[in-house]
């Protein structure tokens, strides 16, 4: 039968030359589609390195002088600091927060950040380091995981135990010079080339990255305690709350009710509370936009080219119900023929598929394609994007052929030739 098929093939060279022209076009166009698909759901899948779900942002206010109510500060040495810190021990307290935290510039999906460059040994990061100062009940709120599997609670310990201790991204070093934080634990780092300012790496981090759609290994970060409470601790602290589940339900609306009456610390005030389910959603809106419009565009593409490839073998399959009467008329069964059609299908796709997979390793050399993983050129990157390609034309081409055929061999041979 193969024989048979390809003397068949040969014998309408001209015909299929089209259709092996157009074939090829597909596979290109298709490979192209899948693999920017491929690329963006492969990052947005990736472990983002925390949790913020049932997590939410509290934005504290602070009375001027021009309030009602206003307390002046330095009597019997109150100050803002100490305001603020009442004003998260009450939070913590509160009857379904799991855990409360203060940092600056911290949270998840916050366009606001600080940085330092960072260096162990003679390992030197290439860039500003995303830094992020936070009191240790930040880890237990976005639930951090140690790369060696501590959890939150193991690395408070190891932040409690020496305040110069740090904990780094993982993949801080790894893909400049090869190493993971994971074998420098316990070595002395430096803040922005300044040799005063010695840390400790205390532990490494699972790769915390920078949000839904930035790979992890474009994401690194330096967590640490110590400078917060002196430096930062203000009104314009981050205060982000952890809720248990099962009390998850219209916390925003019951904290507010309970705001004036239960959280007002001297002059702090709770002005404002959002869901890291907004924040996330307003901080991404952009390319959230950008990826829908994209998947419209390509399913689009995917239908018109599905169109055209059943139309193709559709009006092909009708234009040879003569032929399938004739292999009727000498004995051969429904299936047979259904097989035979189908087979040419799939062997003229099969002769394509080389010249095409040669154009998609062109196109990723050139750099034609998705970057990912610093590189347009993944083997085994193209070789799923290549297979998923030839399987979708497959089954394009089967249903192509398989309805058409149907119809005809349900045509009596004398009928089918008569009308030839």
């Amino acid at each position: 039968m193969n024989k048979k098929l390809y003397t068949q093939i040969k014998n309408e060279w001209r015909s299929n030359l089209w259709l092996l022209a157009e074939l090829l076009v597909v596979s290109v166009v298709m490979w192209y589609i899948t693999d920017s698909i491929y690329s963006t759901l492969a990052t947005y899948c990736e472990p983002r390195g925390f949790n913020a779900e049932h997590c939410y942002l509290i934005k504290m206010g602070a009375l001027s002088e021009k309030n009602e109510g206003y307390q002046p500060y330095g009597e019997g040495g109150r100050t803002q600091k100490q305001e603020v810190l009442e004003l998260l021990d009450r939070i913590q307290h509160r009857p379904g927060v799991e855990a409360a935290s203060l940092s600056q510039n911290s949270f998840p999906y916050n366009g606001s950040n600080s940085g330092h460059a960072v260096q162990c040994d003679t390992m030197r990061t290439s860039g500003y380091v995303v830094r992020r100062m936070f009191t240790p009940d930040f880890l237990r709120v976005f639930q951090y995981r140690g790369a060696n599997g501590e959890t939150p609670e193991q690395l408070i310990e190891v932040l409690k135990e020496n305040p110069h201790n740090m904990l780094l991204s993982n993949n801080l070093f790894q893909y400049r010079y090869g190493v993971e934080v994971k074998d420098l634990v316990g070595k002395d780092i430096y803040i922005g080339g300044d040799t005063t300012q010695t840390y400790r790496i205390g532990a490494a981090l699972q790769d915390v990255r920078y949000s839904d759609f930035q790979q992890a290994r474009f994401s690194y970060c330096i967590c640490f305690t110590d400078k917060l409470v002196s430096w930062w601790l203000d009104k314009d602290a981050e205060l982000c709350v952890r809720v248990r589940p099962d009390e998850d339900h219209d916390f925003i609306n019951r904290l507010l009710a309970d705001a004036e009456r239960l959280y007002r610390v001297g002059n702090i005030y709770i002005a404002n509370v959002r869901s890291f389910e907004d924040i996330r959603y307003h901080f991404q809106k952009a390319q959230t936009d950008g990826l829908r419009n994209n998947l419209v565009g390509m399913t689009f593409l995917l239908i018109n080219i599905f169109l055209g490839l059943l139309g193709t073998f559709w009006f092909r399959t009708q234009q040879r119900r003569g032929e399938i009467a004739l292999h009727k008329v000498h004995g051969a069964t429904n299936r047979a023929v259904f097989s035979r059609l189908i087979s040419e299908g799939l062997l003229l796709l099969l002769m394509v598929t080389p010249l095409a997979v040669g154009i998609d390793i062109l196109m990723a050399y050139f750099e034609l394609n998705t970057w990912r993983n610093y590189t347009t050129l993944e083997w085994p990157r193209l070789s799923c994007c290549a297979a998923m390609t030839f399987v979708v034309i497959a089954l394009m081409i089967v249903v192509g052929i398989w309805y058409p055929a149907r119809k005809a061999m349900h045509v009596q041979p004398a009928e089918a030739l008569h009308a030839e």
